[in-house]
């Protein structure tokens, strides 16, 4: 009962940030801060993440298909095909859960503590609207970030493989460009605006509803991190059966 009670919360407060809104001589300025915040304060971690990874990703790729009757250029072609389809967009979004969603969980969780959305609800602010819109509006620049990711991911496994020695710079770039699908960069991004607002709202319902002290905060956002991670999943396996079927 307690979990369709939070559930139906959640869908009240999704409507609900978007009613009465906030002056956009305000909002601009939150939406500005978020944008810092979320997307500008991730790049480092997106980038250090990605580069690494993707050589990882290259060099297992190429240990397990050393035979000589397979050719190099597939080294290229399954490390496309792992970052795009699948690492930038949802793993490094369930990264992001713990780093930008615990942020927006802990923001909004002190918040709540300290009776500062209290105050804005006596003074006729749409509380919901004045602290998740922006964080939303802000998220959707995501898909700028997971840009980053798939570049950065893809060059990772290029230096890996030339610098490992596993292929040449031209056979992995081959490998890079070959049947390549259009369709699968529209279905990570398509999947990267759905993890966005995904970002946006649980961590910010389980922060605007927390109760209790600077404790709850912390198990607050603890929660927000594993719900927001599960949802992702999920998610990413029905987007995947319904786009890609």
């Amino acid at each position: 009962m307690t979990y369709l009670h939070n559930i139906g919360s959640y869908f009240l407060m999704t409507i609900e940030m978007f009613r009465k809104p906030t002056k956009w001589s305000v909002m601009k300025q939150l939406i500005l801060k978020d944008i810092d915040d979320l997307i500008i304060g991730s790049l480092g971690i997106a980038a250090f993440i990605s580069f690494f990874v993707g050589g990882v990703i290259t060099i297992q790729t190429a240990l397990n298909i050393d035979n000589p009757l397979i050719p190099d250029y597939l080294v290229g072609y399954a490390t496309r095909q792992s970052i795009i389809l699948e690492f930038a967009p949802t793993f490094m979004s369930i990264i992001m859960a713990g780093k930008v969603g615990s942020f927006i969980t802990s923001s909004i969780g002190t918040m709540r503590v300290t009776e500062q959305i209290d105050a804005l609800e006596v003074m006729g602010i749409n509380s919901l609207n004045y602290l998740i819109f922006p964080k939303f509006a802000a998220l959707l620049l995501y898909p700028f970030v997971i840009s980053i990711a798939m570049f950065l991911g893809i060059l990772g496994g290029l230096a890996a493989c030339v610098y490992g020695g596993f292929t040449t710079f031209e056979s992995y770039v081959y490998g890079l460009q070959d049947d390549f699908i259009v369709f699968h960069v529209v279905y990570a991004f398509i999947k990267t605006l759905v993890f966005a607002f995904i970002l946006a709202t649980i961590p910010s319902f389980h922060g605007y509803y927390m109760k209790g002290g600077a404790l709850e905060v912390g198990k607050a956002s603890t929660t927000s991190f594993v719900w927001t991670s599960v949802v992702i999943i999920v998610i990413n396996y029905f987007l995947t059966q319904m786009l890609l079927s």
